[in-house]
């Protein structure tokens, strides 16, 4: 099963920066991917798309300026770089792949990494 590893989560004061990664285990994202999205969801509550990085144009769009997708040069490593962190940036966060450069239908949901913002 093509399935992506989350990582780098961790509890962070208010104000502070995390760096989260997104691992390809078993396969290639630059051969079974278009794009990495890059959700969150907070119990009780809709997940919602924070960032969308294009594999191939190296394009990305994220939900606010705070957030920052990125991949490695090999692209089999995909990250989200959030700054500024607040409060309501606490959730659980998932990343996985899509055959759309809008990260529309995305695939290949791992066990997501928790992210607390708390002083």
């Amino acid at each position: 099963q093509l399935q992506l590893v989350e990582s780098g989560g961790g509890r962070v004061p208010p104000g502070g920066s995390l760096k989260l990664s997104c691992s390809a285990s078993g396969f290639s994202l630059s051969t079974d991917a278009v794009a990495v999205g890059w959700f969150r969801q907070v119990p009780g509550k809709d997940r919602e798309e924070v960032a969308c990085v294009h594999l191939i144009a190296s394009s990305r769009s994220t939900s606010a300026a705070r957030f920052s997708g990125s991949t490695d040069n090999s692209k089999t490593t995909a990250y989200l770089q959030i700054d500024n962190l607040k409060a309501e940036d606490t959730a659980t966060y998932y990343c996985a792949r899509s055959w759309y450069d809008d990260c529309r239908n995305p695939a290949g949901w791992g066990r997501g990494t928790q992210v607390t913002v708390s002083s």
